[in-house]
This record gives C-alpha cells, structure tokens and sequence, in this order.
C-alpha cells in the first residue's frame, strides 16, 4: 500500500539568518524587517510546503560562561524579533503556507494565548497552529517574575491542562453564534456563546473568549516530546510532533512508541504526525556536497562552543576541558532532559570538542545531488513508515536564499517526480491539509 504524501516543514528562528558564509548577501544588516523571512515563505509556498514552524525564546543566557560574550558572538539566541507579528505579513505574501506560533505554556496565560491564535487564525484565513513549549532556562523563567522555572514533569502538567483550557475557549462560540440578524439588530446570539467555567489545579477561567472563534475550529498543536513526559504529552494532546531521533533505527522506534501511546490515550495514531530533522547538504554532484558536510562538520573550537552553548541552559559547558569526555557528573537537568540524554548518548567516549562538532539535531546525514538525498529521504520515509520531515538550519550552518533555492527548487522538485510530496497542494485550512492523505 502507498503511504500517504510526506509533511514538509521548515523551523526558523526570526533572529540573524546566515550574515558571515557564503552567498548571504546583505542579510546581516536588514534581516529584522522581515523582507529575507518573505521571500523565504513565497519559496515555500511555491514548492508545496506544508508549514514555517517558527521558533521563540524570551531570554538572553549568560549560562554559558557567565555573560552574554557567547550568545551574541553566535548569535544563537539572539538578537532576536518577537515572531508572532510576521506571521500576518507573511500570510499575506502566501496562498497556501501554514504558520506554526511557538508560544510558551510555563509564561503565557490560557486566555491571553486563545485569543491570540484565533485573531491570527483569521488573518492568515485558517493557517496558523501552535507549537508548545515549556521552557528550558530559569533565566527566561526570571523575565517573568519567577526564581525559576518549576521542575520538567510540572511543566508538561501545566501545558496538558493549557491545552484543555485553550481548546475550550476556542469551543466557547457555536459555529453558528453571528446570525447577522439585520431586522431585529442583532450581531451575535448570546444564547450560543458559552462561559467555560473551568477550575483546575494550575488554572482558573471563567470564558468564554471575546474573540470569535478560529477558522478553524481547533488549530493544530504542534509540539517535541523527546523526554518520556514529553512522549506522553505529545501522544495525548498533539497533532504533529517534532523528533530529534537518529538514524533510521530510532526513528522507527520513535514513531512505534508514539503510536503505541497515542492508542493508548484512544486516539488515532494515524492522526499524529511524526516529523523528522534534517538539515541536508545540497550541490551539483555528491562530492562536492560531501565535501560542504565535512567542512561544517571540521572539529573546531569555534563550532565547539557554538554547539555548546546550545545546551547550556542549565549546564555550563564552557567548565568542561574540550579535550576531555563528557562529564559523568552531569546527570540530570531541569531543561531539556532529552536534549541532554540524546547528546551523552552521541558523545560516548569522544573528547568534548569534537562530540560538540560532530552532533546535530538531525535524523538522517543528508548530502548530495537533490537526486541523491531524495533518493536518502525516500529510504527512510518507506522504512520508517512516515511522515515526514523538518527543515532547519541551512545545510548544518545559518540558512541564505541561495539555500532555501536548493531546497525548493532542487530537492522538493525530485521529491515531486516520485510522487512524495503534494503534486497539488489542496486549498484547504491548515488543520485538514495535515490530516488528509491525497487529494481526490
């Protein structure tokens, strides 16, 4: 039986794309107006993809060595724009390109985040969703009044039940409440806008919202469950989750187990979403893409501390000496346990340094002719079962035009010509086009 069409996205940050590589133009010095993230989505709405997942952060860490020196030289973490005010500008250069809106469980109040993503859902005519996150860092955690974030399992137990609550405001109108009653004067029948009264453990809320209700009834949940409390959040309360797993082993693992846990929670597994990483390395000829890969990959201490500081939210790797194997003492963490893990795992024995150059947040290392990764692409796909993949970065470093023309005018075209991706993409709200499997 042929599987049904592979899900495309692409994760950005709204912060410096490439600015200091090759073919980065000017983007260094006018990336904050929006005009690169534009033309970016008009590339991905001409190639068919699904979404632009777009990232947030609200902090800047000093956590890698105690200042900001790392951070900003990197610019990983900033500078960086507040994305949901780009999303109606680049609605309004697309036709059929979904936004997915990162928004915060641990710091954004139920209410507040409802009456967001309708209001967005109606600029975009249907095509925002929501990615939840739940916070890795104390320190952005301090931007909001707290000492510091509550603990992992908390935070997924908060989300769960902001999840509910924002699911029920957005149910709080009948489709039906604007009846337009020209003759008796009447905008809305309040006899169909409903208080949610909801009384939970983390949250209290009266409803309904003041908002009408999105387009789409329930816009999509978008989320990364990577930990077991994240795997079991996600199985219960999203439709597309996004996977770090590596390799195809581990990739089908991944995808069992969600499957497993989202028909325990009765749902239908085939209405949950895998997504894979991938940043792949695209040229003329292999060996100049494998080329490219190895000198990104080029064990430095520049690219070292770049990875590192990655993952110092709650550890500070800058203590560590590069030369030596990742520290045993380093056991757990608050933030991202699963980013934590899944880098012991890859580092093993290798010394500090170059386990950091060497691990991407990627399923598959993908270089090549656009050919040659399709045909990479492909393999997995049909082993693994589904269903689909995430973009990001650009080709392992900071992404440029020249990049995302490789990708959707290179790579996406040869996925076509094999029947993988949509030949047509269906006009269709956001949350039904991830859903359904073809078009009639």
């Amino acid at each position: 039986m042929a599987l049904p069409r592979m899900r495309l996205c692409w994760f950005i940050n709204y912060l410096v794309p490439g600015w200091n590589v090759p073919w980065s133009g000017n983007t260094g010095a006018d990336w904050m107006n929006g005009d690169f993230f534009v033309d970016m989505a008009r590339s991905l709405d001409r190639a068919g993809f699904d979404a632009m997942m777009l990232e947030d952060g609200v902090h800047l860490s000093d956590a890698y060595g105690g200042d900001f020196q790392a951070t900003l030289k990197h610019t990983v973490a900033g500078p960086k724009q507040d994305p949901l005010p780009l999303i109606p500008v680049l609605a309004a250069a697309t036709k059929r390109l979904g936004f997915i809106a990162t928004m915060n469980s641990t710091f954004y109040q139920p209410f507040l985040l409802a009456r967001l993503v309708t209001t967005l859902d109606h600029l975009t005519g249907g095509r925002v969703g929501w990615n939840v996150v739940t916070g890795t860092s104390d320190q952005a955690a301090q931007n909001f009044g707290m000492d510091q974030l509550p603990d992992h399992d908390e935070r997924y137990l908060i989300a769960e039940e902001m999840v509910e609550v924002v699911k029920k405001l957005w149910s709080s109108w009948d489709r039906d409440a604007v009846v337009l009653d020209r003759v008796n004067g009447v905008f809305v029948d309040h006899t169909r806008v409903h208080p949610i009264d909801h009384h939970g453990r983390f949250f209290d809320v009266r409803g309904p919202l003041n908002a009408l209700p999105p387009i789409q009834d329930l816009p999509p949940i978008f989320q990364a469950g990577g930990s077991p409390t994240g795997r079991e959040f996600a199985a219960r309360s999203a439709d597309v989750i996004v996977s770090s797993a590596k390799g195809i082993a581990e990739m089908k693992d991944y995808r069992r187990e969600i499957r497993r846990r989202a028909e325990l929670n009765r749902r239908d597994p085939d209405e949950v979403k895998i997504l894979f990483m991938i940043s792949p390395f695209l040229e003329e000829t292999d060996a100049v893409a494998r080329r490219r890969r190895a000198e990104r990959r080029a064990v430095t201490d520049h690219h070292a501390e770049r990875r590192l500081l990655m993952m110092s939210d709650s550890v500070d790797f800058k203590h560590f000496p590069l030369d030596r194997p990742f520290p045993d003492h380093v056991d757990s963490t608050n933030g991202s346990q699963s980013i934590l893990e899944s880098f012991r795992k890859w580092a093993g024995d290798l010394p500090l340094r170059e386990a950091a150059c060497r691990d991407e947040f990627e399923a598959l290392p993908l270089a090549g002719t656009p050919a040659t990764v399709a045909d990479q692409m492909q393999h997995a796909y049909e082993e693994v079962g589904g269903d689909g993949f995430l973009i990001f970065a650009g080709g392992g470093g900071m992404i440029t035009r020249r990049y995302i023309d490789q990708v959707c005018e290179g790579l996406v075209p040869e996925l076509r010509r094999r029947g993988l991706v949509w030949d047509r993409v269906p006009d269709l709200p956001l949350n039904q086009r991830l859903r359904i499997d073809d078009v009639a």
